[in-house]
């Protein structure tokens, strides 16, 4: 490494996947963390430091801060949900799950397992208290304040790395916070002594801060650097203001972005290398359909209204947060929404459903369609079909009783969704198939219209008859296509019809 040019930022995927956007408990305050971290270091023997088990966050969570055992494993989950993982270890805690056949044998495996400018002020104002909280207890004085002579041990800055990290003279190699903080050429300034093997306080303190900039893989960087997308459909001219980049020309796999902004009337339409891994963030986009069908690492959807998003499976997480009218259709580790008017989401998930604040008529449906790479996708993000949760939602934020603020879709108004791409690929039926009651009604459907077929078949209409018949059965389906907007969707998608079995990429 080159020493020159040391540049620190804050990461985004902690705050991006592992925030919930709700207030936290009343108990979440600094006084009460700096009680648990000299807690914690007490019960080191019994699993609790320097890796914080299920067992004892539990007894802490639970018993000290008042916290319902579910919200407990809610916040351990999302933390451990930004370990590094590889998905067949998913897979493998997912098939433990669906075999557990009652909450004491879930509880035991638990035991056994387990906008970027904002998020760098935010660090940088607290950065004295993180340090602080990394402290040993003895080195606090009784106003929990860090004396001169404070060290920090080279674990706690490899906490640190859990949100910091950095490069040096801007090139694109990226390292954990402690692998530059422990270089040798940068002792003197990061305040590492190789006697001690410990870091002074104040000057790891002032190295951060004279060296923490802007995310340069964050959604900023990547809006006013980023390389524009291209689209195997969309509709030329319909919009001027849309803004689509990506960064995957220039950010490292776990950096991937992709931010598309104000897209309006469009239908989109992609699954490439470029979206594999990819964080998405789509902003105030309306009145469109828009299809992503590649395995995603996140995916946040804020202020948009009136569309469709079709998803690849989504490795961490999906949140949406003041949108409207949206039917969301996805695979995804967790699901959370804030500030939602008439959504519905056609979801499979391992984890409850997250209802936060400020959320009217949500509804929650089973995932009811499937794309030719689908399974692939999944087993390449650790997503399996068991166990799934999609109709256990969880209300975090209470705002009056759960019936008023979510359903389940009644199966009289489900329907199955096509995507209408053709891909290369295996899967050809949605994974895990239907909930019984949903398959039924599907089948009275099918049963209905061979009746129906059957019957303008024996009816022996005349050629006028059945041309009269034709234009009015014409008409009532184009009415239909109107009254439910797919009419735009068709529309989107016929200057592609001479290529309709080109790949979206």
């Amino acid at each position: 490494m080159d020493q020159s040019g040391v540049l620190l930022w804050v990461k985004a995927e902690p705050f991006i996947v592992g925030a919930l956007q709700v207030p936290p408990p009343s108990k979440f305050s600094l006084h009460y963390l700096r009680k648990i971290a000299a807690y914690v270091r007490t019960r080191a023997t019994e699993g609790a430091y320097p890796r914080l088990y299920w067992a004892t966050w539990r007894h802490i969570a639970c018993g000290k801060l008042q916290l319902a055992k579910e919200l407990a494993w809610l916040y351990f989950e999302i933390f451990d949900n930004l370990s590094v993982k590889t998905p067949e270890e998913r897979l493998e805690w997912s098939e433990i799950l669906s075999n557990c056949m009652t909450e004491d044998e879930v509880e035991k495996q638990r035991n056994q397992n387990w906008n970027d400018y904002s998020h760098q002020a935010f660090v940088c104002d607290h950065l004295l208290d993180l340090l602080e909280l990394l402290l040993e207890p003895e080195q606090l004085t009784a106003s929990f304040h860090s004396t001169h002579s404070s060290v920090v041990s080279r674990e706690a800055v490899l906490a640190l790395s859990f949100l910091i990290e950095g490069t040096v003279s801007r090139t694109r190699k990226v390292y954990p916070l402690h692998e530059l903080a422990l270089w040798q050429p940068l002792h003197a300034d990061s305040g590492f002594s190789k006697i001690s093997k410990t870091f002074s306080f104040y000057k790891l303190e002032a190295w951060l801060r004279a060296c923490l900039t802007a995310n340069p893989f964050g959604p900023s960087a990547c809006l006013k650097s980023g390389k524009k997308l291209a689209w195997a459909h969309q509709v030329e001219g319909a919009t001027k203001r849309a803004k689509i980049a990506c960064n995957t020309h220039v950010a490292p796999r776990l950096h991937r972005m992709v931010v598309m902004s104000q897209v309006y009337k469009q239908t989109l339409a992609k699954s490439s290398d470029t979206l594999v891994g990819a964080h998405i963030r789509a902003h105030c986009c309306n009145e469109s359909f828009i299809y992503l069908l590649s395995p995603l690492r996140s995916v946040t959807i804020e202020k948009c209204r009136n569309t469709t998003f079709v998803l690849g499976p989504v490795e961490t997480a999906l949140h949406l947060q003041d949108c409207e009218n949206l039917k969301v259709i996805a695979v995804c580790h967790r699901l959370s929404i804030s500030s939602t008017t008439a959504c519905t989401f056609h979801v499979m998930t391992p984890s409850r459903p997250l209802i936060l604040s400020g959320n009217q008529n949500v509804t929650f449906a089973p995932f009811h369609t499937h794309y030719p790479m689908l399974e692939d996708h999944m087993a390449r993000t650790g997503l399996a079909t068991v166990p799934n949760y999609w109709d256990n939602p969880m209300v975090v934020c209470r705002e009056g009783s759960d019936t008023r603020v979510f359903r389940l879709l009644p199966p009289s108004e489900f329907y199955i969704f096509i995507i209408p791409f053709e891909m290369e690929g295996d899967t050809a039926e949605i994974p895990g198939g239907l909930p019984s009651a949903y398959q039924k009604v599907l089948a009275q459907r099918e049963r209905k219209i061979q009746i129906w077929q059957k019957t303008v078949k024996e009816a022996r209409l005349t050629k006028e008859q059945r041309k009269q018949f034709q234009v009015f059965v014409e008409n009532k389906f184009y009415e239909w296509l109107i009254n439910t907007g797919h009419r735009q969707q068709l529309d989107s998608l016929v200057p592609h019809a001479a290529a309709s079995k080109q790949e979206p990429g």
